[in-house]
């Protein structure tokens, strides 16, 4: 079924396009186009990482039960997971079990007895506001007893002061350093004019028949404003942006299935949405927009987990967005009932639609016939030959991003589990001697020191068998031992009051507001990275996967029968004319027939020749106003954006350790 492995390519002869096999056939979304062996929603299984050693998800779903949980852990849980992902960081656990006034120690206590990670799901975290509510009601704090109470479907409630609960350290709340200068490199000047320098005689058609018409839903026809980009000025910002979540699953057993809320920046109601919806739409879109570019949705799998189906879930959110802002598809009248109509199931059993190809609704008018440069072919094959090894370096790019980020928020594994058989042919550094061994050089060799950097600059450990560090996790749990300690010191040996003990006390009380501080801080730039850095590096592998696929679609699609038509034309006129000159009885009907057969066909070549047109137009369009428009403009917006906030967050922690610095100044020595 959908778990089975696929093969690498679907078609095992050579084709023309130099892309090996499609993805396409009688149904467009047959297999994903995402084949990197590594991305969590691909259709191929992929390889168990070797898992951190911690307490097994069937303990605390045996500790739980069916019990019924009280409302006020789903409140807390709720504030430090607002995205609903299924898990939440140490740092907000511990914040949260702050605000029940227990000692340090019993918090300390608490946070290790749940989870050994840096992470930690949300039973785990029930869990420990049950613990939470036995040490306030002064019982044995233990596993066992919740799974008693548990059982008896009384799970105590703690008593928590959610409304004081701090929230991620924001930028302002952290002492800024003065700064005197900044320095900035100067900006080269960019011209709006058009880079591929087509036809400047040719303005813009500004009348409306171009692509015109509006039939079975299909969109109405725009002049496509070959001035320029080809799209308005500064449209990346005036982008329209969707947001999809997963509200839970419906059904039973083997009919369950996902439902995903839709939201958009510029429509007042959410929809709801299950997964064969997505890909009703997406057949659709690709049997009326074959020449478009728009990427391939993630495929489905059975008995998915929670990491399968979150991923899924940015992929869908991925794709929906290109195609909401895609400057032809988004005008699409399916595409606008799929995010607006409440009951889609409804809507599609009461409606017919139109599965007819654009270009027999659209035509293109001779001004913009004649924009298409006469050098296309070769345009598009300097493309073709790039896109290959782009996807390659793409696909290498979020793997190793994705990587870094883990790392950055402690929730990366031993290297084994990071896919070894990549690392051996995709990420091997480069050796400074073949013949040495890491093990027979010095700490300060050449390779240890080229390993060193690899870890420092690249944030992932090239040793397989080292165990990264999880700083995030550590330091959370660091900040609640300082707490115990700080409490264990509360009252000095000598019995009057002690100003060195009360001052170094005071200092480590400091050293643990921000350590908890810089944990804060760690916590949310890992959550931006993840959600905005690394889904930008993941649309632009998209955006040439999609490339390739269009691609394929032109190879496969766009063949024509003119030249078989013309012939038989000429056929067909002969025999006509040694009729005409024969005169036999009837001749009349069968001239009549004959001549009915040559214009039937000259008016299918005539369609025929109209379509090779409208192809042209749309991948000179596709080629200009999309894939060069989006390739540059939103790459240069994420690496702007990630500069800036990379900036702010390593600003933010020198701020958080100077103003530790100035606490700790008057920290006495005796």
């Amino acid at each position: 079924m959908f778990n089975a492995p696929r093969p690498a390519q679907r078609y095992t002869g050579s084709t023309s396009n130099g892309f090996g096999g499609s993805f396409v056939d009688e149904n467009p979304l047959s297999s994903s186009v995402y084949d990197d062996g590594l991305d969590p929603w691909s259709a191929a299984p992929s390889p168990s990482p070797t898992p951190i050693p911690q307490a097994p998800s069937s303990v605390f779903n045996a500790v739980i039960a069916d019990a019924t949980v009280p409302s006020i852990y789903h409140r807390a849980y709720a504030s430090v997971d607002p995205a609903n992902t299924g898990e939440t960081s140490v740092n907000a656990l511990s914040r949260v079990l702050s605000t029940s006034s227990l000692p340090a120690s019993t918090i300390d206590r608490i946070v290790n007895l749940v989870s050994s990670r840096p992470r930690v799901s949300r039973l785990e975290f029930f869990v420990a506001l049950a613990l939470v509510a036995l040490a306030q009601s002064g019982k044995d704090v233990s596993i066992e007893q919740v799974a008693a109470l548990s059982s008896q479907n009384t799970l105590p409630e703690p008593t928590l002061d959610l409304q004081a609960l701090s929230t991620i350290t924001s930028p302002a709340s952290i002492p800024r350093r003065n700064t005197n200068q900044t320095i900035r490199a100067t900006l080269p000047a960019y011209s709006s004019d058009d880079p591929w320098n087509s036809n400047p005689r040719f303005p813009a058609n500004t009348g409306n028949t171009s692509f015109g018409g509006a039939i079975d839903g299909l969109p109405t026809g725009q002049p496509s404003g070959l001035a320029g980009t080809g799209l308005p000025s500064e449209w990346w910002r005036k982008e329209e942006n969707i947001k999809i979540t997963i509200l839970g699953q419906q059904g039973f057993i083997l009919n369950r299935y996902t439902v995903y809320e839709i939201q958009s920046d510029r429509r007042q109601t959410a929809v709801a949405r299950r997964y064969s919806e997505f890909t009703f739409l997406w057949d659709v879109l690709v049997r009326r927009y074959p020449f478009r570019l728009f990427p391939a949705l993630p495929p489905k799998r059975v008995g998915a987990d929670e990491q399968f189906l979150e991923q899924r879930r940015r992929g869908l959110t991925r794709a929906l967005n290109f195609v909401v802002n895609h400057p032809i598809i988004k005008e699409d009248g399916v595409l606008a009932v799929f995010l607006s109509e409440p009951s889609f199931e409804t809507w599609r059993k009461q409606s017919a639609i139109s599965l007819e190809e654009e270009s027999a609704s659209r035509r293109v008018d001779r001004i913009e016939e004649m924009t298409i440069p006469s050098d296309l072919e070769d345009k598009l094959a300097v493309v073709r030959g790039k896109i290959s090894p782009l996807i390659e370096q793409w696909q290498r790019i979020c793997i190793l991003a994705e990587r870094i980020i883990k790392r950055r928020e402690a929730a990366a594994v031993r290297t084994p589990a990071l896919r070894r058989a990549f690392i051996r042919t995709h990420l091997t550094l480069p050796e400074l001697s073949p013949s040495s061994t890491s093990s027979s050089l010095p700490p300060g060799s050449p390779r240890s020191m080229t390993a060193s950097l690899s870890q420092s600059f690249l944030g992932f450990n090239t040793n397989p068998n080292v165990l990264s560090s999880d700083n995030q996790g550590d330091l959370a749990r660091l900040t609640n031992t300082l707490r115990v300690v700080v409490e264990v010191n509360e009252t000095c040996w000598r019995g009057d009051d002690c100003e060195l003990s009360n001052g170094v006390r005071s200092g480590l009380s400091q050293l643990a507001a921000h350590t908890q501080r810089h944990s804060e801080i760690s916590e949310l730039r890992s959550r931006s990275l993840q959600d905005t850095t690394l889904e930008s590096l993941k649309a632009q592998r998209d955006l040439y996967l999609a490339t390739r696929d269009l691609f394929i679609r032109h190879d496969r699609l766009s063949l024509d029968q003119v030249e078989r038509l013309k012939k038989r034309i000429e056929t067909t006129s002969v025999k006509l004319d040694g009729i005409r000159a024969a005169q036999k009885e009837n001749w009349q009907e069968e001239a009549e027939k004959l001549t009915a057969m040559i214009e039937k066909d000259q008016a299918t070549i005539a369609a025929q020749l109209s379509r090779r047109v409208f192809i042209r137009a749309c991948m000179w369009h596709e080629l200009r106003v999309v894939l060069h428009n989006r390739e540059n403009a939103l790459l240069t917006q994420a690496v702007k954006e990630f500069a800036h906030e990379e900036h702010e967050y390593a600003e933010n922690v020198a701020n958080n350790w100077e103003s530790l610095s100035e606490a700790v100044e008057s920290m006495p020595f005796e």
